[in-house]
């Protein structure tokens, strides 16, 4: 029988979505499971999108352009001028998703062994379109303790080599809810500048920043324009995870030219998806506000009742809608395995993501679990009822 490759045997599994069978079982039991696992919002799409989808008047479903097509590239041009972000339309290339934007990012910009500096807990697909791309990602390890503020400047410094090629942030952060101060992105700035590095930045929770200080786009830093990746996507904001639409926005010229050679590979990114989120774009005010205004109220509720939980302890997110929970138990993956076979609670159950597939680090964040508050608060208010009573019985508790 012929082996499989060492890529595929490297790849982590997904901490989001690996103990989907488990909780697949849990359901065919009769258990009501709590999805805090993954980021798939509840909240209605944009009307203008469904729309939009509704009503599409093509006889042939064709092929796209490879970069996207021009009108959504033209809207998204204006829109990311609402957020004080100068880009051209040719700036723009649209891909299938957000995680697209990462892979052919990492694909057009990355040699086989390069190296990339990311501050963890980090997005777990991070890891995974590394691998794709032959590359390596260095982790610079942020704290629980300190809220996930970013490492100090002299931690970046310590692991550049001559392999290293740039830097990637979440910017409001997934998984801990981190959104980056002006200072803090001062300061990665001018390692990027200092290092001639690309500076990936990962900036799809933009309209989640809960602090009242403007968002800071990695495209606001002056001085590294044409060193910086920015990666979007509408699945988050436009409650539209499944239209898989995203984008790589660069003013990097070589970098567009690499680009787009990945993006007539694959041919076009899906049409009926470009339709639905240009029509999204046009969302109003009100839908914007009613999404921000829920997830404020979401975080509250979350991040007071995890707080009141003996031994639970979470850091206020101050953007997205996740948060990074430490728990009184001796290993979360157990615990969160424990929670879907083994546990219920009034008929009820809850699936979160174990915080160690978001590290790389032998050993940390074997206690925490990444929570994201998806949920309408009623469906929170139980999920928390069923977490403290899952900490009550675990056999592996820590205090």
């Amino acid at each position: 029988m012929p082996s499989i490759s060492q890529r595929g045997q490297i790849m982590p599994a997904s901490p989001i979505r690996k103990l989907v069978p488990l909780s697949n079982a849990a359901k065919e039991r009769g258990v009501k499971v709590y999805h805090l696992n993954i980021g798939q919002p509840d909240l209605p799409s944009p009307k203008e999108g469904l729309e939009a989808l509704k009503h599409i008047d093509r006889t042939t479903l064709e092929y796209s352009p490879s970069e996207g097509l021009l009108s959504l590239r033209e809207k998204l041009a204006v829109y990311y001028k609402r957020f004080n972000i100068d880009v051209d339309v040719d700036d723009i290339i649209v891909t299938t998703g957000g995680s697209e934007a990462v892979l052919f990012a990492f694909m057009a910009c990355l040699d086989p062994g390069d190296e990339i500096i990311v501050p963890e807990p980090a997005y777990a697909n991070y890891m995974a379109f590394a691998i794709s791309a032959g590359a390596k990602i260095v982790t610079v390890p942020s704290s629980i303790d300190e809220g996930f503020a970013l490492p100090p400047v002299e931690k970046f410094e310590a692991l550049i080599t001559p392999r290293t090629k740039g830097i990637l942030i979440c910017n409001p952060n997934n998984p801990t809810g981190y959104l980056y101060t002006q200072k803090e992105m001062n300061q990665i700035r001018d390692i990027v500048k200092k290092y001639d590095l690309f500076l990936f930045s990962d900036e799809v929770y933009r309209e989640f920043c809960y602090t009242g200080a403007p968002y800071i786009s990695a495209f606001h830093l002056p001085g590294i324009e044409e060193q910086v990746v920015l990666i979007d996507s509408v699945s988050k904001r436009y409650s539209e995870c499944g239209i898989r639409i995203g984008a790589i926005i660069t003013k990097h010229k070589e970098l567009k030219r690499n680009v787009m050679k990945f993006c007539q590979a694959r041919l076009s990114p899906p049409l009926l998806g470009q339709i639905v989120a240009e029509a999204s774009i046009d969302a109003s005010a009100d839908y914007m506000l009613m999404t921000y205004n829920e997830y404020v109220e979401r975080r509250k509720y979350l991040i007071d009742g995890l707080n009141k939980i003996p031994g639970c302890y979470s850091p206020i997110p101050m953007g997205a809608f996740y948060t990074v929970v430490s728990l009184p138990v001796d290993d979360a993956d157990r615990f969160c395995e424990w929670c879907l076979r083994d546990f219920e609670y009034e008929g009820q159950t809850v699936f979160m993501a174990p915080a160690s597939g978001f590290y790389t680090s032998e050993g940390v964040g074997r206690n925490e679990v990444r929570v994201a508050y998806v949920l309408k608060k009623e469906d929170l208010a139980s999920a928390l009822k069923v977490l403290a009573e899952a900490l009550k019985a675990y056999p592996g508790r820590t205090i």
